[in-house]
């Protein structure tokens, strides 16, 4: 039962990171006090976190996917390395642990070029390097992977999405963050749940200020509120990367039908060997070989996929070091 009702406010999380407890418990049909108890629980057990993310698309930052193969004694101490940096996210171990896999977002040319350049190929123990460019998103971002399973009903869904909330077209053109925004912004980054006289002392701005330059940021898609947590909570125990090599002709028809899969929690396109990039979570091992046998196989235009389950997650969005 507990696993029903997490999986329930994960997803309301999803939809709105900010939203009151109150209004979680409302749209839920229970306590305020239940909602509060099983967020510290999430928090303290499940590694739940509440973040501002940068939408680096919407700004038009670039992003780039790293295949770095180690010598399997340092994987480990690499992939912690690049944790503990500020521009990374989703790093992993595959290949029984001998693959550190990374997505990487420098804020400038220059940090871009010390990481690819400079830092990663002179790193001892690093056998092969393979960055690979993302072009374009299929899914993921702002879009939650727990809408896919439907843990609330559409109903829910319209209540607790804050009502002045679009999604941002190319016709907006680029997002922004201003050079006064990032205080803001980097108190989100480390609590997307901060209140607004937190973030008022955070900022030095008054508070009316801090909720309209709060509201513009996420109306523009500068940044979203996401949520990270482990996906056994809420049964599902097998996390898959997929490179994939389409037809050229069938690149977008392919990443759109992945946005579709309810197994595909992210897909891009991406420039190098294979042409798309997607992580898949399923509930188990037969469920994962079900996707590749199934629907991932059916597709038409795929001509291969390599598959790489994660041994361990070392990073989604925020870096939390293990036990000494």
């Amino acid at each position: 039962m507990e696993s029903a009702f997490d999986a329930q406010l994960l997803h309301a999380l999803e939809v709105d990171g900010r939203a009151p407890f109150s209004r979680i418990a409302a749209v839920l049909g229970v306590s305020d006090q239940t909602v509060a108890r099983r967020y510290r629980k999430l928090v303290a057990d499940g590694g739940l976190r509440v973040v501002a993310v940068r939408d680096h698309e919407r700004l038009g930052q670039e992003q780039w996917m790293l295949r770095l193969r180690c010598a399997p004694d340092s994987s480990q101490t690499i992939a912690s390395a690049l944790a503990r940096r500020p521009d990374t996210s989703w790093i992993g171990l595959t290949s029984g642990g001998t693959e550190v896999i990374c997505c990487t977002r420098p804020r400038t040319r220059t940090d871009q070029d010390d990481l690819l350049l400079g830092k990663l190929p002179r790193t001892p123990h690093i056998v092969d390097l393979q960055a690979q460019q993302v072009l374009h998103r299929f899914f993921g971002g702002p879009n939650g992977w727990l809408i896919k399973h439907g843990p609330l009903s559409a109903e829910q869904v319209a209540a607790l999405r804050p009502p002045a909330v679009r999604t941002p077209t190319a016709a907006d053109g680029l997002a922004r963050i201003d050079p006064e925004d990032e205080p803001l912004v980097a108190a989100l980054e480390r609590d997307g749940r901060a209140t607004y006289p937190e973030l008022q002392q955070a900022t030095g701005r008054s508070e009316s200020a801090v909720k309209r330059r709060l509201a513009g940021l996420l109306a523009s898609g500068a940044i979203f509120i996401d949520i990270e947590y482990d996906a056994a909570l809420v049964g599902y125990h097998v996390m898959a990367m997929f490179w994939i090599t389409t037809a050229p002709w069938a690149l977008d028809t392919v990443g759109k039908a992945l946005a579709e899969h309810e197994e595909i929690a992210y897909a891009v396109a991406v420039a190098g060997a294979s042409n798309v990039m997607a992580n898949a979570v399923t509930r188990d091992i037969p469920a994962l070989y079900a996707y590749l046998n199934g629907k991932l196989g059916r597709l038409d235009g795929v001509q291969h996929v390599e598959t790489a389950p994660y041994l361990r997650r070392i990073k989604q969005l925020t870096y939390r070091p293990g036990p000494r």
